[in-house]
């Protein structure tokens, strides 16, 4: 019987899921999308939105395929206690929690809160001012429409 050469890779388990290299770059953002689902494209196109406004200020963005109709954006950074570094990992988005997929200027928002909550966005900001602006208007409309209902009624 012949036996088979074990090479350093076979000969050690995968314990990918439970241990980070110790090379991460931080802030990291993980986007887990499905592939069954075909959102890679989407995914990238999350990845280069974010790179390209951030740049430099991200460590790292990657892709990670899953199955099972996930899109997920999390987001790694180190925070300082007591002076030692320690990681602390944030979900940004999930598509079955959120509901759908975000928005781009939204993910980039969501982004900018966690790594520079005072970098100004721009145009991005401002659509965005603007947009929660006009839902508290509508929401103002509707609750005075509803007391205006109620003294009616009485």
């Amino acid at each position: 019987m012949a036996e088979s050469a074990l090479t350093p890779l076979d000969s050690t388990p995968n314990k990918s899921d439970t241990i980070a290299p110790a090379n991460v770059h931080l802030p990291r953002i993980s986007i887990q999308f499905c592939t069954q689902c075909r959102w890679m494209l989407r995914a990238a196109y999350f990845a280069q939105e974010l790179l390209s406004t951030f740049s430099t200020d991200l460590g790292e963005v990657a892709l990670v395929p899953k199955t099972g109709g996930v899109f997920t954006v999390t987001i790694w950074h180190g925070t300082m206690n007591d002076g030692e570094i320690t990681t602390q990992e944030s979900i940004l988005w999930d598509r079955k929690r959120d509901g759908g997929f975000p928005e781009v200027k939204a993910l980039k928002s969501l982004v900018r809160n966690v790594i520079a909550p005072d970098r100004d966005l721009g145009h991005t900001d401002r659509a965005l001012k603007k947009q929660q602006g006009e839902q508290k208007e509508v929401k103002e409309e509707e609750k005075s429409k509803g007391k205006a209902d109620c003294e009616d009624c009485q």
